[in-house]
């Protein structure tokens, strides 16, 4: 039987080569080669800190800004920092309350599913080994292995309790003025637990080089100064005061600046951080005049904040010596903040005591402060220092310095096809603006004469089991779970717009330009995809379309195409034929069930693993792609993800393919050095005996801390330790 599925996976690549006009030794040599995040610039962002303008004035002080924001538990509208869901290597440890019932689907209904060992799961679950993989077989690493336990719940991050907002404090109290009450599916007893997240918590370490954020690819790359949506959003913007004096409310286009744009989803997320109904310019109110970090001892030694700490060498202290209306004065230009007192920038909910004060510009403008500070902080959080990074490379950029059975895992992740989608400095095709750089530097750096990947275009096409299917660049199905469960890329964002630039494209192809609502769609060039849509020829061909069809030439210019053969594209009416077609083969969608496809830096120490955290262990991640997956979903493709079966016959391959892995841990994450420091946080851990009380209202159940104590430039002596070390037997 192993003989025969590895003929047909052999058979089936060859298929693919064939399907891509590259007929080539693909299976000898399979994928690019890794290369050092090393030196590798973060996105330029144009008008942030450079210009006759800058919106940025202090660098510094704007890190500084964004790492107090980001650490500090008086953003939340109960105690949860950003970094409550992040002070693990940039992800969550946490093993108790962290279960949210199936995935992103609000259609289906909430409820836990059954536990291994047939309990029960439910609100505050403390999970154990035993509890995963979420998926399993009787023969873990066979694709005909059958099913013995399926869980539809999701390992994620809990986060705040939820109610409805009514007010902030100014000073001193760090919890919002909410009606609170006992949810209607996080609850024990009757008492409110924390709302858990419906998706894994991904790190936040090297995601500056995403080029979307979130799991969906939500966070949109432009900023608009206010939301996570770029220019999907018509009521985004901005207060800033023009040359004559006056004040405009205008949409900020900041490109490679998603991480602003996932960093304003947070705090007013009724799951994650804020009561339902708390604004940005609320947020702004509470904080301005406050301490930073003022709950929290900030070391003396902080490698951004030491000199604004009140601490020293033998007396740690709680905050910062200075105020955060300061840090952003020193840090924006006054345009956007500097309005006199008596300018209006609209008013609190009718609930708020204070709903007769008008917001001022710089409570107005507080999710401009937030969302970039928070950027210039994390895109300082990079791991370019693993032994994979240290290693010396050979004449061809192949590392040599890696242990014996580390570089032979090296050639086995090229060999098994991972460096496809894992690819480029920070092993994730989703670093389209990076890989897309050093490709055009060096067109042979991800692949070879006889294999290339494009990865200068945020959309590709590629042949499928089935069809040629167009997908977002850095996102892939691999089937961990049913596309019922959680539709990932394919969903919509509030204003009904698809998520999915793949999605986009084929509405253009068909000539529907009012459903492209993201400009880098319409700059796609069908010559830069990895596979031709359209051939000029005169015969058909059952994947793609010639003059038999209808085709014509690219509008753009073809100079330096990937794919030179790929200039044509279907005509308007070909491709709206196309679309009408039940059974089509040629305009698939790889969006459903699609999710950002993550980077695997510090991998060793960024579990659970997956969207939906079902995994607890790098040797149940190889299971999984040793047996290719675990259920059908439509973007997977046996190009590829299938069976690996040189893996399930060799436990030596499998040992020598996680050390691998392994290598790409930087000891400066796993010891919390500099840039990795930070200040102390306390972070809540499930819930206590019913019988004690919160503090927040007799509904709710008692918290439980895990206490993160502060840490300096210097480091911790004790490491951070995987995932599945702080899960109990």
């Amino acid at each position: 039987m192993l003989i025969t599925i590895k003929k047909y996976i052999i058979n089936t690549t060859k298929a693919y080569c064939l399907t891509l006009l590259t007929c080539s030794t693909l299976y000898a040599d399979f994928g690019p080669m890794p290369m050092t995040l090393k030196g590798v610039p973060v996105p330029e962002v144009p008008g942030l800190l450079d210009g006759p303008d800058p919106i940025i004035i202090d660098r510094e002080k704007a890190i500084a800004l964004g790492k107090a924001l980001f650490w500090d538990i008086n953003v939340g509208s109960d105690g949860i920092a950003c970094a409550s869901c992040h002070f693990h290597a940039g992800a969550d440890r946490r093993t108790k309350n962290q279960l949210s019932p199936i995935g992103r689907n609000s259609i289906l209904p909430k409820e836990f599913s059954a536990a291994s060992d047939g309990s029960m799961h439910a609100p505050n679950t403390a999970l154990k080994k035993s509890d995963f993989p979420f998926f399993q077989t009787d023969d873990p690493m066979n694709p005909l292995g059958v099913p013995i336990y399926n869980s539809n719940d999701v390992v994620a991050s809990a986060g705040t309790f939820g109610g409805a907002y009514r007010d902030v404090e100014w000073f001193q109290e760090k919890n919002d003025v909410c009606d609170r009450s006992a949810d209607a599916v996080f609850h024990i007893d009757s008492k409110g637990t924390r709302k858990v997240e419906p998706r894994n918590t991904p790190t936040v370490i090297n995601a500056v080089f995403n080029f979307r954020n979130f799991w969906d690819g939500r966070a949109n790359n432009i900023f608009n100064g206010s939301s996570p949506w770029g220019d999907r959003d018509p009521n985004a913007g901005v207060w800033f005061k023009k040359s004559d004096g006056t004040f405009i409310k205008k949409r900020l286009w900041l490109i490679n600046s998603s991480l602003a744009s996932q960093a304003v989803a947070p705090p007013l997320d009724d799951f994650e951080m804020g009561c339902h109904g708390r604004t940005f310019a609320d947020l702004g109110r509470k904080l301005q005049y406050r301490q930073p970090l003022e709950h929290q001892q900030v070391h003396w030694n902080d490698s951004v904040l030491s000199s604004l700490a009140f601490s020293t060498p033998n007396n740690l202290q709680l905050g910062l010596n200075t105020k955060y209306y300061r840090l952003i004065q020193k840090a924006f230009n006054p345009k956007y903040w500097s309005a006199i007192p008596n300018e209006q920038f609209g008013f609190p909910a009718a609930a708020s005591s204070t709903h007769t004060l008008a917001y001022s510009q710089t409570e107005a403008n507080f999710a401009l402060f937030f969302g970039l500070s928070l950027q210039m902080y994390i895109s300082t959080l990079i791991s370019d220092d693993s032994p994979f990074d240290q290693s010396e490379v050979d004449e061809h950029g192949t590392p040599i310095g890696l242990s014996e059975s580390a570089q032979r895992g090296l050639d086995i992740f090229r060999d098994s096809h991972c460096a496809l989608c894992h690819i480029g400095p920070n092993f994730t095709a989703a670093a389209v603006v990076t890989n897309g750089i050093l490709q055009k530097i060096n067109p042979h750096a991800f692949g070879n004469e006889a294999f290339r990947v494009s990865t200068t275009t945020v959309v590709t096409y590629l042949s499928v089991n089935g069809g040629m299917m167009f997908q977002d660049t850095g996102f892939s199905g691999t089937g961990v779970r049913p596309v019922a469960d959680d539709p990932g890329l394919g969903a919509a964002d509030p204003f009904s717009n698809p998520l999915s630039f793949a999605d986009q494209y084929m509405q253009l192809l068909a000539g529907n330009t009012a459903a492209v609502v993201d400009h880098y769609v319409a700059d796609v060039r069908p010559c830069d995809l990895d596979t031709a849509i359209a051939i000029d020829r005169d015969k058909p061909h059952p994947m793609l379309f010639t003059r038999v069809d209808g085709i014509q030439k690219q509008p753009q210019s073809t100079t330096d195409c990937f794919n030179p053969a790929g200039t044509f594209i279907p005509t308007v009416a070909t491709a709206q034929a196309e679309l009408k077609k039940t059974n089509r083969k040629r305009f698939l969608s790889a969006a459903k069930g699609s999710f950002k496809i993550p980077t695997l830096r510090n991998i060793e120490l960024t579990g659970p693993y997956m969207h939906n955290g079902g995994m607890a262990t790098l040797e149940e991640v190889l299971e999984f792609y040793t047996r290719g997956g675990n259920f059908e979903t439509p973007p997977k493709e046996f190009g590829r993800l299938f069976a690996l079966v040189d893996l399930r016959l060799s436990p030596q391959s499998r040992e020598d393919l996680l050390n691998f892995l392994k290598s790409l841990t930087d000891d400066r994450v796993r010891y919390e050095k500099a840039p990795f420091d930070h200040p102390e946080l306390p972070v809540p851990h499930g819930h206590g005996a019913s019988s004690k009380t919160n503090p927040l209202s007799d509904a709710l159940a008692s918290d439980e801390f895990i206490a993160i104590p502060a840490v300096g430039a210097a480091g911790r002596t004790d490491a951070l330790l995987p995932f599945e070390s702080y899960l109990p037997h």
